[in-house]
């Protein structure tokens, strides 16, 4: 599902079901989950096993991928990620510093947000435009995929600027055709010599799933 929405440059894995869960964890990695419920070892676990396969399709010696600042991975030098997991699903993008400034993926299982949560991670006229949307296309869970493309967005953002990124803090317009724009709606990060105002983005939806992608150029 990833791998359509990004360029060619990016390589990714994905994992369906549990076949990764017994993949072993190295000595830092498994400490950070040790008392961790078992659900938590096994997404933690799959995700780092398409990861480290991904680096493998890159030329990277697989090594450890231990949470930063914020939970964001760390990356080996030279390279710039995403993962996301949620139920029986995980998935890892890798691509080389040089092709891409960022980028960010999530995967939600397709169903309707919970009740309430709507309100508290979309502004009023994405939750207009939801209602359109849901007209046109009434097989889609808008309301998740918004959720999904905030995720991706902020992924994308945070290696680039170190910095929180509110749900109110981007206007994500989605299309019935597979795509998004996520508007700033706080100073955008620098790349080179330009200031990034919004970002791009891909989204589809099968297998119980609806996926979403950003990928940042350099220019």
């Amino acid at each position: 599902m990833i791998e359509e929405l990004l360029p060619e440059a990016v390589v990714t894995v994905e994992a369906y079901g549990h076949g990764d869960a017994d993949t072993p964890l190295y000595p830092e990695e498994a400490a950070l989950v040790a008392r961790a419920v078992a659900k938590r070892r096994r997404e933690f676990a799959v995700v780092r096993s398409c990861a480290r396969r991904a680096m493998e399709k890159l030329g990277v010696a697989p090594q450890p991928i231990l949470p930063g600042e914020r939970g964001a991975p760390g990356w080996p030098a030279g390279l710039a990620g995403s993962m996301t997991h949620c139920d029986g699903y995980g998935a890892a993008a890798l691509v080389r510093a040089t092709d891409l400034a960022s980028l960010g993926i999530d995967a939600e299982v397709h169903g309707p947000l919970p009740e309430g949560v709507l309100p508290s991670v979309s502004l009023p006229a994405e939750a207009d435009r939801l209602r359109r949307l849901a007209a046109e296309r009434p097989d889609i869970h808008w309301d998740r995929l918004l959720f999904s493309a905030k995720e991706s967005v902020y992924k994308a953002w945070f290696p680039l600027t170190g910095k929180w990124l509110d749900f109110m803090e981007a206007d994500i317009e989605l299309t019935a055709e597979g795509t998004f724009r996520a508007a700033l709606l706080v100073p955008g990060p620098r790349v080179g010599a330009r200031r990034v105002g919004h970002f791009d983005g891909r989204w589809t939806a099968g297998r119980g799933l609806v996926a979403t992608a950003v990928a940042v150029p350099h220019a």
